[in-house]
Formats: structure tokens, sequence, C-alpha cells
């Protein structure tokens, strides 16, 4: 249960509950490829979003819109993405549409950033023109003595760090310290940190395979369906040949 400013005591809202109102945010089935990705992210979301100690901030919201583009990448229907991202976002109480726009602003600020400017502002962000949306929220994070770091966040940080430079990625010696760095800086546990850029990394691997192999399939179906069409379309010119030259027929 949850305590109100009144002492009054609520239910403490259940994966059940966020589960029903997702489904009443979007009515279609999900696609069973991606069916266990997004309900990973909506339980990781719920527990998040019950948890006394969380509060949403810019990188947890980049990290949230990256996990759900990357991971959804190639669903069909195409249409049907954004209605179970704003489902998502809905079914905990949050507003989709500031999750974008906070996530494209962090994008954009570190853009134009290399990743050691980008470490400095995050430890002590500056007002920068079409970011002040975001600067509270990141000071805050730091001076936090019970901020609720998440998986999500570290796929955020992760994202931010890839935007500056990309290729620093690559390398794991540099990669460690950037992100050594970074828990330092942000007073993040460093060892997990790293544990869940792997996993996500691994995930993104595991899921570009998995697109692969479902391309894989889908060409050998069409392949053999052209294959089809080709043979009957052959069957038939051959037929109306033979009716036309009935002469063809005779001994």
């Amino acid at each position: 249960m949850n305590e109100t400013p009144t002492g009054k005591t609520t239910e403490l809202r259940t994966v059940s509950d966020t589960k029903r109102d997702f489904y009443t945010y979007h009515t279609r089935p999900i696609n069973s490829v991606y069916r266990r990705v997004v309900e990973e992210l909506l339980v990781e979301m719920h527990l998040l979003s019950v948890n006394v100690d969380f509060k949403t901030d810019p990188i947890y919201y980049l990290g949230v819109v990256t996990s759900f583009e990357r991971l959804m990448q190639g669903y069909r229907p195409e249409k049907d993405k954004e209605s179970i991202f704003n489902a998502l976002c809905r079914s905990v109480g949050g507003d989709p549409q500031v999750y974008k726009d906070q996530a494209r602003s962090l994008l954009e600020l570190a853009t134009n950033k290399s990743s050691e400017d980008l470490i400095a502002w995050l430890e002590s962000p500056q007002s920068e023109e079409g970011i002040d949306n975001i600067i509270e929220p990141i000071k805050a994070i730091a001076h936090n003595q019970n901020f609720k770091y998440s998986r999500l966040f570290g796929v955020g940080l992760y994202t931010l760090i890839e935007k500056a430079n990309a290729e620093l990625l690559s390398e794991e010696k540099e990669s460690n310290k950037t992100f050594t760095l970074l828990a330092e800086k942000l007073n993040l546990p460093e060892e997990k940190l790293k544990k869940d850029i792997d996993l996500y990394r691994s995930s993104l691997e595991k899921m570009n395979q998995l697109l692969q192999v479902v391309e894989d399939v889908l060409q050998a179906d069409r392949q053999q369906r052209e294959k089809r069409e080709q043979k009957t379309q052959e069957t038939t010119t051959e037929t109306v040949e033979h009716k036309d030259n009935p002469e063809e027929n005779k001994e």
C-alpha cells in the first residue's frame, strides 16, 4: 500500500493493473516475435513507477525511447508501433510526448559535444538553447542520495555516449573508462551500469539475428511463391496455346 499526504493508504498498483491499462490503450494483438520485448519493457516500467524512490528524468526517457525503437525494429504492421509506445507510457501514468520531447532534447545536446564535454555537462548542467526543460531533472540526479538507478537509465546514458562518440564504444578499454567516470560523477552503481549496458548490447545483437532469420524465412517464402506463380502462368499459357492450335491434336 502507498500512503497519501493526508495519511490515507491506497492500494499499490499491480502488474496486472498496468497490463490491463496497456491493452485498454492498445487493443490490437502484439506480433508474436515482439511480444516478449513489449511485456518485459512494460513490467520494468511498472516496477519503477511503483517504487517510492523512483523519479522520471530525461535520461530515463531516452532509455525507454531508444530501447523501444531499437528492439522493435521491423515490427509489422509498422503503423501499430506508435500505438504500442503510447500505451506503454500511458499505462504507467506517463505522457508519451514528454518521453519523446525530452529524449530528443538530450540527443540534440549530445550531437554537439565530445564524450568528455558531455560527461562534464551531465555532472553540472548549464543552460543552452532549447534544453531548459531538461536541466533541473538532470541536476537533481547526482545530488539525490536516494536516486533510483534503473537499467533503462543505463541505456539512456549509453545512447548519449554513442551519439557523442560512437567509435569510443567499440574500444573496450576506453568504453569502460568512460562508464566508470560516468558512474563516479553521477553517483551510480558502476558494476550494475556496465552489466546493464552489456545486457542491452547483447539484446540488440540477438534481435538483429532474429530479424535476419525472419527475413531469410520471408525471402524463401517469397521465392517459393514466385516459382509457383510462374509455373501456374506457364501452365495457363500452354493450355491457351493448345486451344488456339487445334491442328496439333490431329494425327
